[in-house]
Parts: C-alpha cells; structure tokens; sequence
C-alpha cells in the first residue's frame, strides 16, 4: 500500500499479497526492495512482521526496512530473520546512542531516515516534529558510520510531484556515506535527475510503479549502470 503525505487516511492497496509483489519485482531486474511496516511506524514496533518475513523469503533480492525499529533488539532480530538493512528514523532522534551502537555493531547494514519537511525532521509516522534540521541528522549519522542515509521529502512523498533532488544533493555533499532520495518520483525523468547531479546513492520508487505511471524498465534504464 501506498500514502500521501504519510496521511493513513490516503492509504492506497495496489496488491494484497506482499510476497507476490516481491517475487514481480525480482522478475523486473530490481536487486533491492524497499520496505515500511507503516503501522510499525506509528505504533513504534513491529506490527507487520509476518509480511516482511514472507517478502524476505519470497526471493533473493536485498531487503532494506523501516517503520517501528526503536532498540538494539528489533535491529538485531530483523537483520538475523533475512533483512538485508534496517532503517532508524525516530529512534535515531530519540535514542542517538542505540543508532549510534547498531551502526558500529552491525557495519553496513543500519541505514539513518532523514524524513524532513521543510528541511526540518519529523518523527513518529511523520507526525512529530523533532525540532532537529535535516543537515544535522544527517551529520551525525556520518559520523555514526551509518550504511546509507535514506532522505524523504514528506510533502512530495506519494504525490508523484517530482523528487526535492536539491535537499538530497546538498545533504549528500556533505556527509562522506551514501545518500538516497524518496518521496515524490512522479516518472523517469526524476530518477534521471536525480542521477545527474552526481551525489546521489539511490532512488525509491514506490507509487508510480504501482499506478503505472513508470514501468519497472523505464526506472532501471533512467537508473543508468
């Protein structure tokens, strides 16, 4: 399913059957498969643990979660169950240390969430503000020697009115880990732009692929090598 904004009352199900979806993917060329226990996120635990396992097990694809991952435990329980990589949003915010001790155990596979609106990071769901710029987040999750740090603008996520590929690069330019842009790829051309400028790690692309409004093929080739 899909949301706008992060509202739950937009939710969208394109597919009722998670491991079906995953195993389409896996026949499209994809080697990742971005994922988010949406109620986790709200509830601040795992809610849909019995569907990310079944996406897990589905194929071979490299798994990368988010939604409810608040301690040492549920990180270390989702990278032991077949999850590539786990995403740290609120806690991250809430509990430094704990993200701060999982990058350090677990080198490579804990990315940091900088979900921002305005440049400012949101918390729970995207129903908190934390107070917290963007830039600042993402400076610490560097110094962390986090994976990857997974940046969703929240006004453009699940509209399909175009990545904010400007707060993604400048974000990128000055942290030395990988940056990825969410929220808001309306169609190749914004995989394309985001591309271009260079900086950027990765792209998720999420609703256009469901509406069919960007096919499987067109996002890999816009992608590049």
């Amino acid at each position: 399913m899909r949301l706008t904004r992060g509202d739950m009352a937009s939710a969208e199900v394109f597919n009722p059957d998670p491991a079906a979806q995953a195993r389409a993917f896996a026949a499209a060329g994809f080697q990742w498969i971005h994922v988010v226990d949406l109620d986790g996120a709200m509830a601040g635990r795992s809610v849909n643990a019995p569907a990310v396992a079944q996406i897990a097990q589905a194929t071979s694809l490299s798994v990368q979660l988010g939604g409810g991952i608040r301690s040492m435990a549920d990180v270390e329980r989702w990278l032991c169950s077949g999850v590539t990589r786990v995403i740290i949003g609120t806690a991250a915010v809430r509990d430094p240390e704990m993200a701060r001790a999982a990058c350090a155990r677990f080198p490579g596979r804990v990315a940091i969430g900088v979900d921002a609106r305005r440049g400012m990071v949101s918390l729970q769901c995207w129903t908190e503000d934390s107070g917290l710029r963007a830039e600042v987040l993402a400076a610490r999750a560097a110094q962390w020697g986090a994976a990857a740090i997974v940046h969703t603008d929240i006004d453009q996520d699940g509209t399909g009115g175009g990545l904010n590929v400007e707060a993604t690069a400048a974000l990128a330019r000055a942290v030395d880990i990988p940056v990825i842009a969410s929220g808001g790829v309306g169609g190749s051309d914004d995989i394309r732009a985001a591309a271009a400028v260079g900086v950027i790690g990765g792209v998720v692309v999420g609703k256009a692929l469901y509406t069919g409004a960007l096919s499987p093929a067109e996002a890999l080739a816009a992608a590049g090598p």
